[in-house]
């Protein structure tokens, strides 16, 4: 009687620790749920920048996370004027994007800086080129007609390749960071910074020994988050 009943017993355990085992691999699974979103959902939540709302919510994307509610915002509304976007209480002017242009690019600087950003913006539309405008700043400032800002004013620029944002967080797709700190006349002597980057994220200066003279720093791509 026993030899019967011990097989049976035995079969009747191994049973029982296959449906355990079925168990817990049906409990490990990640449980799926129905808020997570597709990668065709992530792509539909970027719309086009084609409002001076949306112009207004990107800009502000440039300047540091606990200043923008207080800049003021410039630039090309929808119907090409350049106006004031928005009013602002604090020391930072964003230039929101150009929605003429290809692409993204919004900017954010100290309000000192703005003679200096006001005269390029007006000679360009006089139809100077890059270098005219250069050499025209460059001799207003060194005569004092011109004000630089104050030493070591930044700018924060944010651009990309596609003028797409997210409804919701205001990021635009692609887009990253650079940084300019405006040092006048500085040279690679008297800072000790390299006149180009020792590698792609470390800062350098650009345009030493002139009125432009700053610091260029790019981070990587997602360092700056």
């Amino acid at each position: 009687m026993k030899k019967i009943i011990t097989p049976i017993l035995l079969a009747a355990a191994l049973v029982a620790c296959n449906n355990t085992t079925n168990n817990k691999t049906e409990t490990s699974e990640k449980p799926k749920t129905e808020t997570e979103a597709t990668p065709e959902e992530a792509k539909e939540s970027f719309q086009e920048i084609n409002s001076d709302e949306a112009l207004i919510a990107t800009a502000l994307m440039a300047a540091p996370a606990e200043s923008r509610e207080g800049c003021t915002v410039i630039g090309y509304n929808m119907a090409g004027e350049f106006v004031t976007l928005k009013e602002g209480s604090n020391e930072f002017i964003c230039l929101a994007d150009d929605p003429k242009k290809e692409g993204f690019s919004a900017a954010c600087y100290h309000k000192s800086l703005e003679p200096f950003m006001a005269r390029g913006r007006e000679l360009k539309i006089e139809g100077k080129n890059h270098n005219e405008i250069f050499d025209i700043r460059e001799e207003e400032v060194k005569s004092g007609k011109l004000k630089m800002g104050d030493p070591g004013s930044t700018l924060h620029i944010y651009y990309g390749a596609k003028a797409m944002y997210n409804t919701e967080t205001n990021l635009v797709d692609g887009a990253q960071y650079r940084y300019v700190v405006y040092i006048p006349w500085a040279t690679s002597e008297s800072t000790g910074l390299p006149e180009s980057p020792v590698e792609p994220n470390h800062p350098w200066i650009m345009n030493p020994g002139t009125h432009r003279a700053h610091i260029m720093i790019t981070p990587l791509k997602g360092e700056d988050k």
